[in-house]
Formats: structure tokens, C-alpha cells, sequence
């Protein structure tokens, strides 16, 4: 994906930052869409043991993000973090291809993930710190679209690959460690730590003890909004119930995140003109709107179209949220607040798509996705009674 000229003109750090995650994820997703069938066909898993690899996964990213955010803060330094993280994802994933057993990839889904939290954080706090506030949605904006348009362009790689290439899975999953490790390249060559003293606040030596109040407000609705968003592999399960065909689930996929990938930077740069909440609230209409979507239709030709509005949510929130963790606290602390951000969140997200699933099993897949719609509403509301008690000038960026 080429960066628009309004990305050309950020710091070329964020930039750089946006190839970065543009690589990472074409390696990441050249073997995710295929894993679950390698597990099960090659390596005799079963759905329970899919089930731990995830959980795991994804509980370790979460925990792992708000430790390393705490870190980059009291050390002073992000980039060192940002690159241990990326080259242990780059190192451990290409090794699913040498796997005999499902634990094996247990491990192995362990360390990529660790890796993942290691990194997210710090990379967050540093990227904020390379563009003024009124660029931060913009530059958050980018980040996030060049890494869907990574998860976009890697399973077409993948499909490219075992359709002309290779028979099986493990040739193209060795072969992902190539854009990992070039990724770790780029990051080491064009991304420059922001100046320590640039980042500390000017009236004070060291960071608060606390982070602030609003901040917390901020996430415990932000921890409500994500009682309501489970996984989307659902939509995915959705979609096969409603007459799409295997074969067209990963271009369904590629499709999803190319949206995703093209309203990034715009999504960002409306949250730096007209405020990061009123953003994120229209995101959580639009997510809203699509779960009654996908509980109300019938036919295999509304897939298509509810995906493509439903990545608007991506594109309207994951940018202004980012910069509004990053305007509620000072600059010494948006490692840990990144870290809280990513941590509170990813841990919900489990309880949430557990939920889910049962009540999908118990009930069906429409009152399941129409109680997902009435919580986004719900938090909503709770973010504008946020918005309308914070008292004036309450909401601005905190203090360089």
C-alpha cells in the first residue's frame, strides 16, 4: 500500500513505523487463515486444543503489553523493546512449517504472541511521540491501515503460494519469515528513538505516580465497548452459514481488510478534525448498525456489503482511540498507558467471544449478534456522558 500524500507529510519515523507493521502482518497472515486447518488436518488437533492455542495466545499479548508500556516508561527508552519484540515474532513463526505435534505450535503461538505484547506498546508510545497531538489520530490512522493492508496482502501471498508453488502448508510458512525478518530491518535502519528529554514533561523531571482519572474513565468504557466485540471469526462463521463457500473465505478476508486498510488514514485524520470521541462514537454506531446487519441477513450477497461497512469501524476507531490514550496522559507515561489500553482491552475481548459462542450454541447466531449491537450502544452512551461531564479543556492533549 502506497501512504497518501497527507502520510507522506508525518515524521518519517511514522512512516517507517507503517512499513514495519505492514510486513510484520504479511508474514503473520501468509499463516494464520491456514492454521486452523493445519491443526487439525496435518496435526490431528481438535477444536478444544485450537480453542488453548488462542486463549493462550491472546492472553499472553494482552498481559505482556502492559508490562512492557511500564517498562519503556521507567527505563526511558521504547525503540530497544519495539525491536526485541519484533525479532522474536520474526524468529519463532516460520517454525509452525517444522511442527510434528500441536503443542509444538502451543509454544510457538506463546512466543509470537509474547513477542507482540512486547512490542505494542512501546511502539504506540513512541509513534505518539513522533508527531504533534493534532497529527496523532492521522498518524495512528496510518499505522493501523498499513497493518490491515499487511493482513491483506498475506494471505493472497499465501493462496498465490500453495496454488502455483507448493502443495502444503509448511513451504509457505518457512517462507514467512522472509517479510518478518525485513521487517526487523526496516525498523532498525529508519525508525529513530524520540530524544529523552524531548519526552519528559517541562515542568517536572520524572512522570506522575498515577495516571490520570479521565484516563481511566476512558478505559472502563473502552473495556464495556469490548463485552460487545468478539472475535471475528464469527463473522467469518456467519458468513458460512449464510451460503459463502470455503473457497471464498480468504478472499472475504483479503477483501475486509483492504477496506480496513484504505479508511485508515482517513478514519485517523477525522479524529484530529473533529475530535477523538465524536469519532470513536460514530465507529461504534457503525459497529452497532452491522451486527444487526449480520443478525438480520438471509442471502450470501449481504456478506459482502456488511463487511465492507463493518471495516469502517476499524477505520473510524483504532486510530482515535490510540491518540485518545495518548492525549489523556503526559508523555512519561503513555508507555504504561498503552500498556493498560491494550491489556484491559485484549483481556475483555476473552470473556466477550466466550460469551458469544455459547450464546450462539444456546440461542443462535441473531439474538447473539443483536445483543453484541445493544452493548456498543450502551457504551456509546457512556463515552458522550464522558465527553459532556469532562470540564472544559478536560479532553485537550496532556502537556509535552
Amino acid at each position: 500500500m502506497t501512504p497518501s500524500p497527507e502520510a507522506r507529510r508525518l515524521h518519517p519515523g511514522v512512516v517507517a513505523l507503517g512499513w514495519v507493521s505492514f510486513l510484520s502482518d504479511v508474514a503473520s497472515d501468509m499463516i494464520f487463515p491456514l492454521l486452523p486447518d493445519f491443526l487439525t488436518r496435518s496435526l490431528g488437533a481438535g477444536p478444544a486444543a485450537l480453542g488453548l492455542i488462542e486463549g493462550v495466545a491472546e492472553a499472553t499479548a494482552s498481559l505482556a503489553k502492559m508490562l512492557s508500556g511500564w517498562w519503556s516508561d521507567r527505563v526511558r527508552r521504547r525503540k530497544p523493546l519495539v525491536v526485541g519484540g519484533y525479532c522474536l515474532a520474526a524468529a519463532v513463526r516460520p517454525l509452525v512449517g517444522l511442527t510434528s505435534r500441536w503443542t509444538e505450535v502451543l509454544a510457538i503461538r506463546f512466543a509470537d504472541r509474547l513477542g507482540k505484547g512486547i512490542r505494542t506498546s512501546p511502539r504506540d508510545a513512541l509513534l505518539s511521540e513522533l508527531v504533534s497531538p493534532q497529527k496523532r489520530g492521522r498518524a495512528f490512522g496510518l499505522q493501523r491501515a498499513m497493518d490491515n493492508a499487511g493482513a491483506f496482502a498475506g494471505p493472497l501471498v499465501a493462496a498465490l503460494l500453495l496454488k502455483f508453488v507448493f502443495s502444503d502448508e509448511r513451504s509457505v510458512f518457512l517462507l514467512a519469515g522472509i517479510p518478518g525478518l525485513a521487517a526487523v530491518a526496516v525498523l532498525i535502519v529508519s525508525v529513530r528513538e524520540v530524544p529523552k528529554e524531548r519526552t519528559l514533561e517541562p515542568s517536572a523531571g520524572r512522570a506522575p505516580e498515577r495516571l490520570p482519572r479521565r484516563f481511566w474513565f476512558a478505559i472502563a468504557v473502552f473495556v464495556v465497548f469490548t463485552l460487545a466485540s468478539s472475535t471475528d471469526a464469527f463473522l467469518l462463521l456467519r458468513a458460512r452459514d449464510l451460503g459463502i463457500a470455503v473457497w471464498e473465505l480468504p478472499l472475504l478476508w483479503a477483501f475486509f481488510n483492504g477496506v480496513k486498510a484504505i479508511g485508515g488514514v482517513p478514519g485517523g485524520a477525522l479524529s484530529d478534525r473533529f475530535g477523538r470521541i465524536g469519532t470513536i462514537v460514530a465507529g461504534w454506531g457503525v459497529y452497532a448498525a452491522a451486527y444487526v446487519g449480520f443478525a438480520l441477513a438471509s442471502r450470501p450477497a449481504h456478506v459482502w456489503g456488511l463487511f465492507a461497512f463493518y471495516a469502517l469501524f476499524y477505520a473510524l476507531t483504532e486510530g482515535a482511540e490510540r491518540a485518545l490514550v495518548a492525549d489523556l496522559v503526559p508523555a512519561g507515561m503513555r508507555g504504561r498507558a498503552f500498556g493498560v489500553f491494550h491489556a484491559s482491552v485484549g483481556l475483555a475481548a476473552l470473556p466477550a467471544s466466550l460469551f458469544f459462542g455459547i450464546w450462539w450454541k444456546t440461542f443462535g447466531p441473531r439474538s447473539a449478534f443483536l445483543i453484541g449491537a445493544g452493548i456498543a450502544v450502551v457504551a456509546s452512551v457512556g463515552l458522550l456522558i464522558f465527553l459532556a461531564s469532562a470540564p472544559r479543556g478536560a479532553l485537550r492533549p496532556a502537556r509535552e
